[in-house]
C-alpha cells in the first residue's frame, strides 16, 4: 500500500485522557499524519474500526477491561493493521514490550512527556517518523511498499570526523557492525541466533528507547549461542560477544592497541536518531576499515547508507538486507543506491555472510 500521496490515517488507543489529548496534538501537527480517532480501550477502538480503518493503530500497554498485547494479539489474528505500542516505558516494562512486537507490532514509541521544549520536539519528530514508518510496514514480508523520503537532518559529522587516509591493515581479529531500525527487533534476533558461540565480535545499533535495549540485549542472551549485552563505555569487542548500542546515546567502535573497544557518548540526533548507525558505521571505517564488516537491516529513512559507503571506501564488507525479507526497505535501499553495499542478501543468510567475510 503506498501512502505516499496522502495522508497517514491513525486510530490512538489509551485509557488516559491526557495521554490521547497529546498524542492527538503531536501527530496532528505533522502534515502527513490524520488522527481519525482516539480510543479509551480495545473495545472502543473495534468499533471506530468497524466504520473506519486506521492504516496505524498506536496502542496503550496497560489497559482496564483488556490489556494491549491481548488486543494486539486479537487484531493480528482477526485483522491485522501497522500497530505501535506506545508506553511509558520503565525497564521492568521492557519484557512486555518485547512480547509485543513479537506478537506482531511494528515498532515502540514513548508516551510524549510534557516538560523541556527541547526534549518534546525531538519526542514529536521520533513519535511522527515512527508512525509514518510503519504505515509502509509490509505485515507480510512478501508484499511490496514505497519508502517516505526522509527529512533534513544532521550527519554524523556532529559526533565523529570522517575517516582520513587509509585505515589499518588487515589484523587477525574481525568486527561485524550492525545498523537495523523498524522490524529489526525480530530480524535481529532471527541473525544472531543463526551464528555460532565462536563468531566475531559484533556492535549493534537498533533504534529503540532507552530502557527497551537492556532487556531486548537480555532476551537475546537467553536465545543465543553468542553472548549479548547492552554496550557500556569501554567495552571490549570480542569473539563470540554482542554488544547493543544503549538506546538514547551514541555507540561507537574504537581501537586500542590490538583490540577493539566501544565507547559510548551523548550527543546530537544524527540521521534523526542516537543511537545513529552512521556513527556506528563511520567510527568502523575510521578504525577497523578492512577489518570490518558492515551490515544494514530493515528499517525507514536513510540512517547507515553515508557511514555504510565510507566502511566500503575503507576495504570493509558490507551487505544489505534484501527488499523482499525488510519490514521497511528504506534504509537498505538508501545504502545500496549510495553505492556503499556489495551484496544484497535475504535475512536468512546474513549470518552465513558474515561468517564468510570474516573468514581468514
Amino acid at each position: 500500500m503506498a501512502l505516499l500521496n496522502k495522508r497517514v490515517r491513525v486510530l490512538i488507543v489509551d485509557d488516559s485522557a491526557s495521554v490521547r489529548q497529546t498524542m492527538t496534538a503531536v501527530l496532528s501537527e505533522d502534515p502527513g499524519i490524520e488522527v481519525i480517532g482516539a480510543a479509551q480501550d480495545p473495545f472502543a477502538a473495534a468499533r471506530i474500526i468497524q466504520e473506519q480503518v486506521p492504516d496505524v493503530i498506536t496502542l496503550d500497554v496497560e489497559m482496564p477491561r483488556m490489556d494491549g498485547i491481548t488486543f494486539l494479539r486479537k487484531l493480528m489474528s482477526q485483522h491485522p493493521l501497522p500497530v505501535v505500542m506506545c508506553s511509558s516505558l520503565t525497564e521492568e516494562g521492557s519484557e512486555t514490550l518485547l512480547q509485543a512486537l513479537e506478537a506482531g507490532a511494528v515498532d515502540v514509541i514513548l508516551k510524549p512527556k510534557l516538560g523541556v521544549t527541547d526534549h518534546l520536539v525531538e519526542q514529536r519528530r521520533h513519535i511522527c517518523d515512527v508512525v509514518k514508518a510503519a504505515a509502509t510496514a509490509r505485515l507480510s514480508r512478501l508484499s511490496r511498499h514505497n519508502t517516505p523520503a526522509p527529512a533534513a537532518k544532521l550527519t554524523a559529522d556532529a559526533v565523529l570526523a570522517a575517516p582520513r587516509g587509509t585505515a589499518m591493515s588487515r589484523t587477525t581479529e574481525m568486527v561485524a557492525c550492525l545498523g537495523a531500525s523498524t522490524g529489526g527487533t525480530e530480524a535481529l534476533r532471527e541473525v544472531l541466533q543463526a551464528l555460532p558461540a565462536n563468531s566475531p565480535g559484533i556492535v549493534i545499533v537498533q533504534h529503540m528507547p532507552a530502557n527497551f535495549t537492556k532487556a531486548f540485549a537480555n532476551r537475546l542472551d537467553g536465545l543465543c549461542e553468542v553472548s549479548v549485552k547492552e554496550a557500556e563505555d569501554g567495552d571490549t569487542v570480542m569473539r563470540g560477544h554482542v554488544l547493543i548500542a544503549p538506546g538514547g546515546r551514541h555507540t561507537m567502535l574504537k581501537r586500542a592497541g590490538a583490540r577493539y573497544l566501544v565507547e559510548v557518548r551523548d550527543g546530537p540526533l544524527v540521521s534523526r536518531h542516537r543511537p545513529s548507525v552512521d556513527v556506528l558505521f563511520r567510527s568502523a571505517a575510521r578504525f577497523a576499515g578492512a577489518n570490518a564488516v558492515g551490515v544494514i537491516m530493515t528499517g525507514m529513512g536513510d540512517d547507515g547508507a553515508t557511514g555504510m559507503l565510507e566502511m566500503r571506501q575503507a576495504g570493509a564488507r558490507t551487505f544489505a538486507q534484501d527488499e523482499a525479507t525488510s519490514v521497511v526497505f528504506g534504509m537498505p535501499k538508501e545504502a545500496i543506491t549510495r553505492g556503499g553495499v556489495e551484496k544484497a542478501v535475504p535475512l536468512e543468510s546474513i549470518a552465513r555472510e558474515i561468517l564468510r567475510a570474516t573468514m581468514r
